[in-house]
């Protein structure tokens, strides 16, 4: 977009959309990057359908424990929520209502809340890709408990909707299933230092089966998660202009 073609957009009282993903490896198959793969085309999918502008992607995250792996970049909590208030400070300066991220990577759910205490009350909402009741009923449907936690076949069939298909390789044969326990213990992508992690998972995959992940199934799971996001973003664009017209 042009300048102008924002500020026009401003005057009808909008909201930025900000993707934020990580730079990390997924697996065998899935590609370095997948969680800001997934959080930008979700949310140009769901922006598409609400009318919203769309930030550039945020790719570097917090992602420390998969450094044993080649390719993973990782930044502190502590970065990524200094920047993220930066950027969204400088959206609603610019006289965007609100900020609404979409979010692709576990361990950045902590810095966003962070985030969203530094700024002005209900300037900011925050929502995972994969968490709206009929995202999340699709991704079960699908793959069950193959999901898991990492290198997740629904994240990796997004990919392959959009850049096409690697391989399997060792990720042809299911990982060690994960107990409800760990999972638990783990949500958050709270999980040991990198040795130990490799060590623990040395294909990268944490419980996910990311062999059964189609294009076909991408398609689907974009589609479902951006007609979600969207209407997320239409009922906080909404009570963004009426806390406007109150103030």
């Amino acid at each position: 977009m042009t300048w102008p073609e924002v500020e026009a957009h401003l005057s009808e009282g909008a909201v930025a959309v900000l993707p934020v993903g990580s730079v990390e490896q997924h697996g065998p198959m899935g590609l370095i990057g997948t969680d800001a793969i997934c959080a930008a085309a979700v949310a140009e999918r769901a922006a598409d359908l609400a009318g919203a502008i769309v930030a550039p992607v945020m790719a570097y995250a917090p992602a420390p424990f998969n450094t044993g792996f080649p390719g993973t970049l990782s930044v502190s909590p502590a970065v990524l929520t200094s920047l993220v208030t930066e950027v969204c400070t400088g959206l609603l300066d610019q006289g965007f209502l609100g900020v609404f991220v979409v979010n692709g990577h576990g361990a950045n759910l902590a810095p966003l809340e962070q985030v969203a205490a530094a700024l002005p009350e209900g300037a900011l909402r925050s929502q995972s890709w994969w968490a709206p009741p009929e995202v999340n009923d699709l991704r079960q449907s699908l793959y069950g408990d193959w999901e898991g936690m990492h290198a997740t076949p629904s994240e990796v069939a997004i990919t392959q909707a959009l850049h096409g298909s690697k391989a399997p390789g060792a990720a042809a044969d299911p990982p060690k299933k994960l107990s409800a326990d760990y999972i638990r213990a783990h949500s958050g992508d709270r999980h040991g230092p990198p040795h130990q992690h490799r060590a623990q998972f040395p294909d990268g995959r944490v419980g996910s089966h990311s062999a059964l992940a189609t294009p076909e199934d991408g398609a689907r799971l974009l589609t479902v998660a951006g007609s979600a996001i969207a209407d997320e973003i239409k009922a906080f664009r909404a009570e963004r202009r009426r806390d406007a017209r109150r103030g």
